[in-house]
Formats: structure tokens, C-alpha cells, sequence
């Protein structure tokens, strides 16, 4: 047997066992870390795009638009500036499974008052996990004018999950986790406090 053929039957027992075993939630991004990371994130954006001027902020619904206004707002007031623009977007009719039975699917809001012709679009959303979501923004988008750029921002990286080859450009934190696991971002507007949690399937 091979090095490389035993790793992957190592890997392959190993997720085998945590998916079997009941985890404890736990957070991995607590109030305080949360707001240094969205801090962080808001500088690492004004780094590339400055004042704003030839870009905008879109929120992928539903969970997505939380954390864009949130980055709008801290925006704004890092940069004393009112006028960034900002949009929500529903991707709900341009999911690749909108048509598949027995998944009845309630759309969302979109509301983008601008063109996005020739526009820097940061796209926000608050989980990469497949990319198929994203998959379905870009689509999405091109129904309000072709940008120059289209830039993915999100807080949590689920990076070993991808079904696409998806990659965002502002990563609030990277973790490896397996599929029976989930993230459960918490919003204090929502629910109470700024957290996010790691939980499996059997905690929910």
C-alpha cells in the first residue's frame, strides 16, 4: 500500500469517527474577535478601493446582507463618507436546485438602485461553503449591468468544502471542518450577540 493511498484512508477513518461522535458547540469567533475581524476586514477593503467612489457593497440574501451592513456602515464612518453605495441581492431563481421537487424555496428582497456597469462590486456573504451560492450571485448580477470587478468577501472560509472553484479575496477566518458539522453565525441585532459557532448535525 502506497504513502499517499494509507494518508487518505487515515483522513477518510478520522472523519468517520468525528462524524459519529456527538461535538459540544463551540464558538469560534467570540463578540470581541468579531468586531477586530470586521474591522479588519473594512481596513483591508479601504486598502484596495479607497474612497469608494468607482465601487459598491452587495449583501448576498438572506444571511449575507448582515454582515454587508455592517462592513457599509463601519465603511462610512471609517471614511466619513455617506454616499457608498450599497445593495441587497436574492439569488434564489438563479439556484442550479430551484427546479428540483420537494424543495419549495421563498425568494428575498433585492434592492439595488444603481447600475453596476462598470462598477467594482464587493460581494458579501457570511459563509463560503460549496460556492454554489456565489455561483448564483454572479449570475445574478449581470441583471443590473456588467462590472469591472467582482470581488468575494466572507467572515467564515469553509475552505475544504468547495464543490466550485470559488475563492474570496477578504476571509474573516479560515476553518476546516467536515460536512456533518455547521456554522451558525449570531448577529447581536438578532440574536442578542455577536458569535460565531461550529456545532454537528446532532446539536441542532
Amino acid at each position: 500500500m502506497n504513502a499517499g493511498y494509507s494518508l487518505h484512508l487515515h483522513f477518510k477513518h478520522f472523519d468517520y469517527i468525528r462524524a459519529h461522535h456527538t461535538m459540544k458547540p463551540r464558538i469560534i469567533l467570540d463578540s470581541s474577535k468579531f468586531a477586530l475581524t470586521v474591522e479588519r476586514l473594512c481596513h483591508q477593503l479601504i486598502e484596495q478601493h479607497r474612497d469608494f467612489s468607482q465601487s459598491c457593497i452587495i449583501g448576498v440574501q438572506p444571511r449575507g446582507i448582515y454582515l454587508a451592513e455592517r462592513i457599509h456602515s463601519r465603511l462610512q464612518a471609517i471614511l466619513k463618507k455617506k454616499d457608498i453605495q450599497y445593495g441587497k441581492l436574492d439569488i434564489t431563481l438563479y439556484r442550479d436546485d430551484f427546479r428540483q421537487k420537494g424543495k419549495p424555496m421563498t425568494t428575498n428582497e433585492t434592492d439595488i438602485s444603481f447600475s453596476l456597469e462598470g462598477k467594482n462590486v464587493v460581494l458579501v456573504d457570511d459563509v463560503l461553503f460549496t460556492g454554489r451560492t456565489i455561483r448564483s450571485a454572479l449570475d445574478a448580477l449581470l441583471d443590473y449591468g456588467r462590472p469591472n470587478d467582482v470581488e468575494l468577501l466572507v467572515l467564515i472560509d469553509r475552505r475544504l468544502q468547495r464543490h466550485l472553484p470559488i475563492q474570496a479575496k477578504y476571509v474573516g477566518k479560515v476553518i476546516d471542518s467536515i460536512t456533518t458539522e455547521k456554522v451558525k453565525v449570531e448577529w447581536k441585532d438578532l440574536d442578542g450577540a455577536d458569535k460565531v459557532w461550529i456545532t454537528s448535525d446532532n446539536n441542532e
